[in-house]
Parts: C-alpha cells; sequence; structure tokens
C-alpha cells in the first residue's frame, strides 16, 4: 500500500528500487563455551587478521576525496582493532570463561559500549557506532561471509545509520539510495554521499516499521521524498525529476570552461579543495581559481611512521605543478580530534578531543616535525604559487610564532641553495570563534583567511554535529553564525585581505545567494560540486543580494534565513 514517510534530503539524486531493510545492530549470539581454547583464540585471531586486511585493501583503492574522507574512518576502525583493552579483553573472556569467540565479542561488545554510554561528552559517547563497525566486521569474518554492509543491485539500503566507510561499498555493488531513520544532513557520511553523488535521506523515523525487504521505494535525496509502494501519477514524477536532474547536468557540464560571474558582472573566485593528484586534475579541468584547500593529513595517516621532508616536498611539488601556475593553498598538518594516527602525534585519551591538542596546537608542540613540513612547502613554493594556511588558529601568537618559524625556514633553505618563493603568503583558518571576534586584533599578521564553517559551527553553537540528538540545533542557519560570518568578512574586506569560505557552506549552491549577500567573494569547495555553485553564482544579481543583506541579518530564528533564502533563490532562477 502507497504511504508517504517523513525525512530530510542529504544527498541529491533520485532512486527507484527495491527496499533492503537492516535493522540496527545487536550482535545476537547465544551462550557457548568450548573445550578447545587455543583453537578457538587462533580462529579469532585469524578473523582479525581477515579484517585488518580487508580494511588495508579497501584504503589502498580509495582515490580523491575518498581517500581522505573515508581514510579517517578506516584509520579509526584500524586503532581500535589493535586496541589492547580490545584484544586483551577478547582473549581473557575465551581463556577464563572458555567462551566461544562469538560470544566473547558480544561481551566485551557490551563491556565497551557500557563505557562509552557513560562518558560525559557527547562525542565520545557516540564513537560506540565505531565499535560496533569493528565488532560487525570481526564477527562476520568468523563465519567468512561478509560484513553486513552492503545491498546488491537495484537495491536501496533502509537502516538506522550508516558510517561513512560504508558508503563507498555500497555505491560500489549498485546500490542505488540510503534511507537513514536517524543522522544529519551535516553529518561526516552525508557529507559523503554527497562526495559520492549517491541519494541520501536521512530523519526518516518511521523507516524502519513501516518499509519491509523488497518494497518498491522511490527516494528523492534532495527533497527528502520518501514513498513506500508508489503508483502511477508517482513513477511519473519521477521520471519527470530523472529527466530534470539530466538536464541539469548536462547543462552543468557546458559550464566548465564558463567564468564565475554574476549576472550584474561581479566576478567570483572558486577555489578546489582537495586531498590528492586525481582531485588537482577535476578542479583544473573545472576552471578552478585554484586550491583553497590542500589537506595534508593524508600523508600521515594509516602509516606507522611519519614522512620525511622529501617525501613531502615530493607530494607538494607535484601539486603545485599539477596546478599549472594557479595559487596552490597547503594547510599544514591537522591532525587530532577524530583524525587518528598511528605515529603517535595525536594524542590518544583525550578526555575532549575537539577542544584538545590538534591543528596548530599541535603542530607548534613538536616544532622539529612542524619545521620539516614547512620546509617541504617552502621548497615547493620553487615551482609555482604556494600559500601556507594555519589550522585551528585561536589567536595572534600563535600565527607571529609560525611567521617567525617560517622565515628561519626561508632563510635556511636559500643558504643551502634551494630555490624558493620570494614570499610566501600565510593565512589563519577562521574556525574558533574566538578567532573570528579577535580577528581585527591580529589581521595584520596574515595575508589572507579562510573560514572552516563546519567546525565553526560546531564550536559556537556547542553542538556536535555527528551527535544526532543535535542534528536542528547543529545548523549554518543560525543567526549568531551569519551575523559573525558578516563581520569576518567586512573585515577582511575593509583592511584588503583576502577572505574565502572553505567548508561544507560553501559548496552548497542553495546558500551561495546567502553568501554573496554577507560580501563573500571567494568560495573554496570540493570539485563535485563546483559547477552548481558555479551556476549559482551566474543566476545572481550581486548588487539586489548585497541590498538584501540587511534584511537577512535581521532574521531572529532559523525559519527566518531559510525564508529568505527561499526568495532569494526563486529571485535568482
Amino acid at each position: 500500500m502507497r504511504k508517504d514517510l517523513s525525512a530530510h534530503g542529504a544527498s541529491r539524486g533520485c532512486a527507484l528500487g527495491r527496499a533492503r531493510v537492516r535493522l540496527p545492530h545487536v550482535l545476537e549470539v547465544r551462550e557457548e563455551r568450548i573445550d578447545d581454547v587455543d583453537g578457538e583464540l587462533a580462529r579469532l585471531h585469524a578473523a582479525i587478521d581477515v579484517v585488518r586486511e580487508e580494511m588495508r585493501t579497501l584504503r589502498a583503492r580509495l582515490h580523491g576525496a575518498l581517500a581522505h574522507e573515508v581514510g579517517e574512518f578506516l584509520d579509526l576502525h584500524a586503532l581500535l582493532l589493535d586496541d589492547p583493552e580490545l584484544l586483551q579483553g577478547l582473549d581473557g573472556l575465551i581463556r577464563s570463561g572458555r567462551y566461544s569467540a562469538d560470544y566473547a565479542l558480544r561481551l566485551q561488545r557490551d563491556r565497551i559500549a557500557a563505557v562509552f554510554a557513560g562518558m560525559d561528552d557527547p562525542y565520545l559517547r557516540s564513537r560506540v557506532d565505531d565499535i560496533d563497525q569493528v565488532i560487525g566486521r570481526v564477527h562476520a569474518a568468523l563465519h567468512r561471509r561478509e560484513a553486513e554492509l552492503q545491498g546488491v543491485a537495484g537495491e536501496i539500503l533502509v537502516t538506522d545509520n550508516v558510517a561513512p566507510a560504508e558508503l563507498a561499498q555500497l555505491q560500489s555493488r549498485g546500490v542505488m539510495a540510503v534511507v537513514t531513520s536517524g543522522g544529519s544532513a551535516l553529518s561526516h557520511s552525508a557529507i559523503m554521499a554527497r562526495s559520492l553523488h549517491l541519494p541520501l535521506v536521512v530523519g526518516a523515523a518511521e523507516a524502519l516499521q513501516n518499509i519491509n525487504d523488497g518494497d518498491v521505494l522511490v527516494v528523492d535525496g534532495g527533497s527528502g521524498l520518501l514513498i513506500r509502494e508508489p503508483d502511477a501519477a508517482d513513477l511519473r514524477d519521477h521520471r519527470a525529476r530523472v529527466r530534470e536532474q539530466a538536464r541539469e547536468r548536462k547543462q552543468l557540464h557546458r559550464l566548465r570552461r564558463e567564468p564565475s560571474r554574476t549576472r550584474d558582472g561581479a566576478d567570483i573566485k572558486l577555489w578546489a579543495n582537495a586531498e590528492s593528484l586525481e582531485d588537482v586534475a577535476e578542479a583544473h579541468a573545472l576552471g578552478a581559481a585554484g586550491v583553497g584547500l590542500y589537506r595534508t593529513e593524508f600523508l600521515f595517516l594509516q602509516r606507522n611512521e611519519v614522512p620525511d621532508e622529501e617525501e613531502q616536498f615530493r607530494a607538494y611539488r607535484d601539486l603545485v605543478l599539477g596546478m599549472t601556475g594557479r595559487t596552490v593553498t597547503i594547510r599544514t598538518l591537522d591532525l587530532g580530534a577524530d583524525k587518528a594516527d598511528r605515529t603517535g602525534l595525536a594524542l590518544r585519551g583525550e578526555e575532549n578531543p575537539a577542544l584538545g591538542l590538534r591543528g596548530i596546537r599541535l603542530s607548534l608542540a613538536r616544532e622539529a616535525l612542524f619545521e620539516t613540513q614547512l620546509r617541504a612547502i617552502a621548497r615547493a613554493s620553487g615551482y609555482g604559487p604556494v600559500r601556507v594556511l594555519l589550522p585551528m588558529i585561536s589567536s595572534r601568537e600563535e600565527v607571529l610564532a609560525v611567521r617567525k618559524l617560517l622565515l628561519r625556514v626561508a632563510r635556511d633553505l636559500r643558504s643551502q641553495g634551494h630555490e624558493i618563493a620570494d614570499a610566501i603568503p600565510l593565512g589563519a583558518m577562521i574556525e574558533v570563534p574566538a578567532a573570528a571576534i579577535a580577528l581585527p586584533g591580529f589581521i595584520g599578521a596574515i595575508d589572507f583567511l579562510s573560514v572552516g564553517t563546519n567546525d565553526l559551527v560546531q564550536y559556537l553553537l556547542a553542538a556536535d554535529r555527528n551527535n544526532e540528538a543535535l542534528g536542528e540545533l547543529y545548523s549554518p542557519l543560525h543567526p549568531a553564525l551569519l551575523r559573525l560570518l558578516y563581520t569576518v568578512i567586512r573585515t577582511a574586506r575593509v583592511r584588503g585581505k583576502p577572505a574565502a569560505v572553505c567548508g561544507e557552506m560553501a559548496g552548497d549552491a542553495a546558500l551561495a545567494p546567502l553568501l554573496l549577500a554577507l560580501g563573500l567573494e571567494e568560495f573554496s569547495l570540493h570539485p563535485a560540486t563546483l559547477l552548481e555553485v558555479r551556476q549559482a553564482i551566474r543566476d545572481s544579481d550581486l548588487a539586489q543580494l548585497r541590498a538584501r543583506a540587511a534584511s537577512l541579518l535581521r532574521a531572529r530564528d532559523r525559519k527566518g534565513i531559510e525564508a529568505w533564502v527561499a526568495a532569494n533563490v526563486a529571485a535568482n532562477p
């Protein structure tokens, strides 16, 4: 029987397919005792080795943005898989309790989950999902079957939640869309789905109770439309949406060589965010002004040793050469929080990692490591224009310390006979509210700035974007954020310093008019959404939007801001 289900769009795209329902993960294993302890231990460790190899193989297959986004979660799962508490606890249960490996997994999972559930920090409480992912993989390997992540071609996965690392596997299996009962459009999983162009709807609270395996579903990841057992009219509408989206893609393709220019003739810079040479090649082909954010963490993740100067130099040099004279912005190491590494640089066990030793704080605490990275970046500047971007800046002192170190590095390299640029612009990421508020006091010490809205929203609103209970609170459409953005952009313009937005806001075409109204003239975004944002810019009249900025800043709540966005998107068809 036909039924409309309430949901929220998280990743654009239409899909029509059969439902594959995956119920919330519960490891239902009966208690079982064994006689052959050594044999059971060998069976368990063989399964763990299989999972390690699965994750290593998947990591090696990833390219571009996936190497960074999915890789972060695979790295975290690899660390959990090697955690002594998990492994020793499993061994102990099998040796002392003579439990089967399956039942030991269930008991150890429940032990660890209880510890996580008792934590005050909501971010750490949410990490129990990662424990379930790892335990589920090992349990599947014990029985020589695949972990219950994949559907098959033509199916739409319906589940309670989906991990970012699953999405690439789901898409490769032909899964057409994903429906989750929880989740947020601003979660890591939603960001990953958009990078993959995989339709995703979230917050479908009634989905698991009302959808069965084999039901036919219509999904629109843009509007959040979700229909069970569609009728003839629904199917006609679906075909119309598919044709319209195909037409839009064809039109967007024609914009690859067109300027990012508003209807009233204002040129807007579109930079690309990148993590790999594949991203660089795509950005170049789409006519990006340059690379506005190159994440260097991928060189450090999923390895046991820190990359030396020569390895880093070659990576940065190839990046610069790949942009053929267009400026490349290299962000210094941003490990910490949810970005785990195996080298021991990022601290484990911090009580509140999102507020801990991460970003520039970690680099300044590891000066020898930081100097090596700056040397590699400076050497790459001899091959084309390079800028250095500092993450997690919160004070003027941090900027001055880096500038002093960069000057010393440049002097040493020149004395050693290296060819480097005469000047390397130094910029700051504005993602800590303190930096945004104190910007007038230290903007003279930087050459440019880039606003990281993902973290700025999180810190400004005290809301973890991965905490489903806060999904409605975590939103860039908050009056406080827009007023802070307006102040930052205006401060930069008055002081003659280039300012970009590099968070998810910049890649959302629907929010382009809002950002233009606030005064933004530079966007830095993933290449996957560059053409959509270019189209939105070309449809906009900058003077009219700036004239409407006052009404936007007077909005008192999210509803008022959403109404402004809807009205101004409609006014710029």
